[in-house]
């Protein structure tokens, strides 16, 4: 009797190269997918206030709530910038719908030309669902020369909507919080892009 043919042995090597690529696209999928998030949770905090995110609108509201909340206002300078920062008022009561400006003191403490760009949030995280920007000096670049100051504004308002906001039942006090870092070159990208507005303030430079 005649044995049955043999089956040919798998080729080893050929399979070995299926996994590698296998697995080799995998990793690249996974690098790909980790870059786009990038943008997409930027959008996604910008669209919902996540972490604090503050919004940007228009125009201010024509319409006026009928809360009044505290909101207080926080600079810092990161290190590796020679520069001062402060607001020019610490706090300030305002009713939800009406809009605000106040003004943040800047100084250039260097002797040389310096640039710099300012990274922002608002706390409590829930606030910044209703935090809405007009005009921000965070929206671009700021540039200083040697020992110059600057008066930098911000035009805002809180959204009378905050007021259906159950998760803002409790809150009466806001801080906006700035951090101004150095630019890495004079194409520093700003934090945020800024909106088409009618009216807002300009930086004093």
């Amino acid at each position: 009797m005649t044995p049955p043919p043999l089956k040919p042995a798998p080729d080893i090597h050929a399979r070995n190269r299926r996994v590698a690529a296998f697995a080799a696209a995998a990793a690249a999928a996974m690098v790909v997918a980790a870059y786009a998030a990038v943008p997409l949770y930027a959008a996604f905090c910008k669209a919902t206030g996540y972490g604090g995110t503050t919004q940007i609108a228009r125009q201010a509201t024509g319409t006026r709530g009928a809360r009044t909340l505290s909101v207080s206002f926080d600079a810092n300078v990161a290190p590796g910038l020679d520069w001062s920062f402060e607001p020019e008022t610490p706090t300030i009561a305002l009713r939800t719908g009406a809009t605000a400006t106040v003004y943040f003191r800047v100084h250039n403490r260097s002797d040389r030309d310096t640039a710099a760009v300012a990274a922002f949030n608002v706390a409590p995280e829930n606030s910044g669902a209703w935090f809405d920007k007009v005009s921000c000096f965070c929206f671009s670049e700021q540039r200083l020369g040697p020992n110059e100051s600057a008066e930098l504004p911000v035009v805002f308002f809180l959204d009378p909507r905050l007021e259906q906001d159950h998760t803002m039942d409790d809150v009466a006090a806001i801080t906006l919080s700035y951090t101004l870092f150095a630019a890495k070159d004079d194409d520093a990208k700003p934090v945020a892009l800024a909106p088409q507005t009618a009216g807002a303030g300009a930086p004093k430079l």
